[in-house]
């Protein structure tokens, strides 16, 4: 091997400048967009300059490409996972899935509980979707309007509805970010889920009970004219009832049942399919141009699941909810983890992660002082790099041999990837996730930061349970202490 030279901190800090410098300026580019193409690009130079680094300190390029393959490696069983999620929505947008979860949910709607129902409301939406955004661009504008409409605060409302769309987006295993923090850490889907559990149904409660409180000092009268409207659509495009929510039971059992994510998911998808067949026969043949045959409503599941659906139902709003999915959806998502995971890994192949991060890992024996350490890390780069996934790669990549090195299992670390990087990007004005907010719930995240419950609990409580010892899980026996061991035998 030929030896190189250890970075210096200068050199550390270079290339994580330069993709500041770069991801703060696609965010003012390109605003929303700057997700679906400038990131990639902003990360891919970053990359060739911490590669030029490495050859500077001598490292050698078929070691740097080594380390960049065996980055993205990391990140195949997610890229699996998010193929089948995206035509496990397509299919269940088709079958009924989805807007069966809307409709019903859409019920619990009503004007004594206006902000506790709406958190809810957009908890399953988000839930059954596994996207924030989607159901902020939809069923929450709708909620904005009806609270406009009934007098109630706009601020509050926007609260309850990004605390709602987290939440489910969290939980959810349709999620991106769900994904994205487990194959960073290293853990599997499901046991992760089943973890952030611990903190999110807590936090969760907690903030109905607030929404709950403040909406008794509150009267609306208004019309709930648009609710109805959203509720007459569905009703009239799809056949509605208990037996579509049917794929979606079978796929948490399977959860249960601790089968693997992507195995549960696509037989979730295929199982969409058949029951769009089965229970939607007027949708398929519309959609299948009215040909109303065997083969060309095999034709339109087939291209469900790799291009998703597109409906028209008279309404924008419900258009953009209930149209998507299908694996293509999903392209962006992989080509932005593969280029954050490639920067990632050419940082710690050539001794940058470790260089950046000694310092500030400095007395960090504790597992309360470790977990709160990467969230806070977490928090530090969704307001510096404005990114969500940047807040969850980054740290992640930083901090996984650390959890390792003081007994503490790399649960801990992805739970704390979420609570610190996922959560808290609605709340930031700048981040990409806090400007999309703000442009669809026309309400400035400074405004609904206060009102943002769930984000706000969940955060504080994940540190709590850090430094009280609160399913904190331990490798036993740490490295760290195997070491100690050794070492005292040989003297």
């Amino acid at each position: 091997m030929v030896k190189h030279r250890e970075p210096s901190l200068i050199d550390a800090l270079i290339p994580i400048v330069v993709l500041v410098f770069l991801l703060s300026s696609s965010v003012y580019l390109f605003g929303d967009d700057s997700s679906y193409g400038p990131n990639q690009i902003a990360l891919l130079v970053s990359m060739g300059i911490a590669a030029v680094i490495g050859l500077k300190n001598g490292m050698q390029w078929h070691d740097i490409e080594k380390g960049i393959i065996n980055g993205i490696s990391l990140s195949l069983g997610a890229i699996l996972i998010l193929l089948s999620v995206g035509a496990l929505i397509g299919t269940w947008l088709l079958a009924g899935t989805v807007p069966t979860l809307i409709y019903y949910g859409l019920e619990l709607l009503n004007p004594s509980v206006f902000y506790a129902a709406s958190c809810l409301i957009c908890a399953i939406v988000a839930m059954s979707i596994g996207s924030s955004w989607t159901t902020a661009a939809t069923v929450g504008v709708a909620l904005i309007g009806v609270a406009s409409g009934m007098g109630m605060s706009e601020a509050v409302a926007a609260g309850a509805i990004v605390s709602g769309a987290y939440f489910g987006d969290k939980v959810s295993p349709l999620s991106e970010t769900t994904n994205l923090a487990p194959a960073v850490a290293g853990t599997e889907l499901f046991e992760h889920i089943r973890y952030m559990m611990w903190t999110t149904v807590p936090s969760f409660i907690l903030a109905l009970i607030a929404f709950l409180i403040i909406g008794l000092n509150e009267s609306g009268s208004a019309s709930l004219e648009k609710i109805e409207q959203m509720q007459t659509l569905l009703n009239d495009n799809y056949n509605l009832g208990f037996a579509m929510v049917i794929p979606l039971i079978v796929l948490l059992t399977l959860a249960i049942k601790k089968m693997p994510a992507f195995p549960a998911v696509s037989i979730g998808a295929l199982l969409g399919g058949v029951w769009a067949l089965i229970f939607q026969p007027e949708l398929v043949n519309k959609l299948g141009n009215g040909e109303g045959n065997l083969v060309a409503d095999l034709s339109l599941i087939w291209q469900t699941l790799y291009a998703g659906v597109s409906l028209n139902t008279g309404s924008e709003e419900l258009n953009s909810l209930l149209s998507g999915g299908g694996m293509a959806s999903m392209l962006n998502t992989v080509w932005l983890i593969m280029c954050a995971l490639s920067f990632g890994a050419v940082l710690e192949r050539i001794g940058l992660l470790k260089r950046a991060v000694s310092a500030f890992l400095k007395g960090a024996d504790t597992a309360g002082a470790m977990i709160s350490r990467t969230i806070l890390t977490c928090i530090g780069t969704n307001l510096i790099t404005a990114d969500q996934y940047m807040a969850i790669v980054m740290p992640g990549r930083m901090y996984k041999e650390e959890f390792s090195k003081r007994g503490l299992h790399q649960l801990n670390l992805s739970r704390s990837l979420e609570d610190g990087g996922t959560i808290t990007s609605p709340l930031i004005p700048w981040n990409t996730c806090g400007a999309y907010m703000h442009s669809v719930l026309m309400v400035h995240p400074f405004e609904y930061i206060f009102y943002a419950f769930f984000n706000l609990i969940n955060l504080v409580l994940s540190i709590v349970y850090a430094y009280v010892g609160i399913k904190i899980l331990r490798i036993d026996p740490p490295e760290y202490a195997k070491q100690a061991v050794e070492n005292s035998n040989s003297n």
